[in-house]
């Protein structure tokens, strides 16, 4: 056997055991967690100190909990409680908690939680990724440990299995049952049958234009006899579908937009498969808004732009806007940029699924697929929020025995699709572990980009409880481009903050701001300290600077596509490209 050939044996078996491996660890790369683990025990192995003050805050709760079961065996409780839950955690609201013993019981829980937490942090010498991922670990532990999820020690699963003499565990293994055989069968959550694609979500009117191996453009149709000169064209992250900005018809911001005069463009991502193993960014880039504007371009001549980006979206469309710059491409009147980074140095929880071992192990997990599968990505983002997502989810349809019924976003968001290879790769590579974009040093045709290229005027949303694109790094745009950015804050999450339809009555608010080129700088907490909050939706307020930055309101709407240069309807929107399984 020649060294070439033995060399490509070795690297198909390297990559066939890390494969096998992912199989057993759900994708985790094992050596990834162990150097996290053996990072923290060795510098904690050598820090007294650290230890002392872990043996002494062991010593005050173990006290404070014998003097509170004294308290509540005599009917006399002493003191209060001293370990008070996050306004985000909802397991132990209900009122049957607040009773002896769960409410003891409930306390000691949190008590070694909040322990072990003190454990995993400030270790002198532990780096700061790996005690992120040992502090992470060390709550989904203890997490899946909680006396919510557990029959013997929650009173509200207690109470139900009283009053209906057992029936909510039958009805709670029916449900286990029904989820188990859709995961295996491969189909939707129960309920998504509810939601159809075209005949209640995603059914704002328009056409198909343009297709290619990347990308459906859909040109929606107008609901105003006048419409605003420069065009808008939206772009969705390609992890999920298109269409989670035109859900139902009072849930989309599609339709929002036609209502208020804008013409509006959208790009509908293909989902890729195993041929598609080689698309780059750069593919994305290029067959993706490239060509759309391209197309756009044709349809509207002589207009600029308006382009807005949603999480991924947006941060293809801010290296779309700075090639654009460098090119000096004039085509933008502006950008928005929706729950979407640019800066990855703090990407917030997601960061913990990316180190150099944690790539390697997953680019090898791909090579063999060609993509990244819909399942690992969804696992990934259940565990950043698993309370809300797996846990709560095990109490109430399997040990309570209830359904939620499906939403349309919770329709969108089970309809995920795949990742290519070699974007993905890119992706994590270049911008999450290397954050080139940032940092000026991200290439495009071989030639470095820099966001400081970008003058448009930019609109920035952020939400306050994003665990995808957390809202303080988000705010860092104002560092990076030479341009007027107004920046949002909304309530709400990564989806349901930026689905925020106005409603009369709401618990919806915004913070809002413009800081201009010429202003002096302001951090993100001094920013949130200052800015007053606005209730409603941030929806209106967009429409109005968005509106500001257009020109007068024309009579003739532009026709759907163009026929003299090729660009003539394919077919009615939602399109094929949506539609892939």
């Amino acid at each position: 056997m020649d060294t070439q050939h033995e060399g490509s044996y070795y690297e198909t078996l390297d990559r066939s055991v890390q494969v096998a491996i992912s199989r057993l660890s759900h994708g985790i790369s094992p050596a990834a967690l162990l150097l996290a683990f053996f990072d923290w025990y060795l510098h904690l192995a050598i820090h007294p100190a650290k230890q002392m003050q872990l043996v002494q805050l062991y010593e005050e709760n173990f006290w404070h909990l014998v003097h509170q079961y004294l308290g509540h065996i005599s009917g006399d409780p002493r003191g209060e409680y001293c370990v008070l839950t996050s306004p985000q955690d909802k397991r132990f609201i209900d009122k049957r908690w607040q009773e002896f013993p769960y409410n003891y019981i409930y306390e000691s829980f949190l008590m070694a939680q909040q322990w072990w937490h003190d454990a995993a942090i400030n270790v002198r010498g532990v780096s700061h990724h790996h005690e992120e991922v040992v502090d992470f670990t060390l709550r989904q532990i203890l997490d899946m440990l909680s006396p919510s999820n557990s029959a013997l020690t929650n009173p509200e699963i207690q109470e139900a299995a009283l009053q209906q003499q057992g029936a909510n565990f039958v009805k709670g293994w029916d449900n286990f049952i029904e989820d188990l055989s859709r995961i295996y069968a491969n189909k939707p959550p129960i309920g998504s049958e509810n939601f159809v694609i075209g005949k209640n979500i995603a059914v704002t009117p328009g056409k198909v234009i343009y297709r290619n191996r990347l990308i459906e453009l859909i040109q929606y149709a107008p609901l105003t006899k006048k419409v605003c000169p420069e065009p808008v064209l939206i772009t969705s992250a390609w992890i999920m579908k298109y269409y989670i900005l035109d859900l139902t018809p009072k849930h989309s911001l599609v339709k929002y937009l036609l209502k208020k005069g804008h013409t509006v463009f959208c790009i509908s991502w293909k989902n890729p498969k195993k041929k598609d193993h080689s698309l780059s960014m750069e593919d994305y880039l290029d067959f993706g808004i490239q060509s759309a504007l391209d197309v756009i371009s044709t349809i509207v001549p002589r207009q600029k732009i308006h382009l807005l980006g949603y999480c991924l979206g947006g941060t293809l469309a801010a290296i779309s806007a700075a090639t654009m710059a460098r090119n000096n491409d004039d085509r933008l009147a502006s950008l928005t940029l929706l729950a979407a980074q640019i800066d990855f140095n703090e990407p917030g929880e997601l960061g913990l699924f990316i180190d150099e071992s944690q790539i390697v192990f997953l680019e090898n997990m791909m090579r063999e697929k060609g993509y990244l599968d819909t399942n690992q990505m969804a696992g990934a983002f259940q565990l950043l929020r698993s309370n809300d997502l797996i846990w709560s989810r095990l109490i109430h349809d399997y040990l309570l025995g209830k359904r939620k019924p499906l939403t349309d976003l919770m329709a969108w968001n089970a309809d995920a699709t795949r990742l290519p290879y070699q974007m993905h790769s890119e992706y994590l590579r270049n911008l999450f572990l290397d954050n080139q974009l940032a940092e000026g040093k991200y290439l495009v045709k071989s030639k470095p980009i820099s966001l400081t290229d970008i003058t448009v005027p930019v609109f920035v949303v952020a939400t306050e409880r994003d665990h995808v694109s957390p809202w303080r790094s988000v705010f860092k745009i104002n560092m990076l481009t030479s341009s007027d950015v107004t920046f949002a804050l909304t309530s709400g999450g990564h989806n349901v903050g930026i689905v925020s339809m106005p409603v009369k009555k709401t618990k919806r608010y915004y913070r809002l701001s413009t800081l201009k080129e010429s202003d002096r700088f302001i951090d993100a907490n001094s920013w949130y300290q200052k800015t007053k909050p606005n209730n409603g939706s941030w929806w209106p307020a967009w429409e109005k600077w968005l509106t500001k930055r257009s020109g007068k309101m024309i009579k003739l709407p532009p026709k759907m596509g163009c026929e003299k240069k090729g660009y003539v309807p394919l077919e009615n929107a939602p399109g094929t490209y949506v539609l892939q399984k």
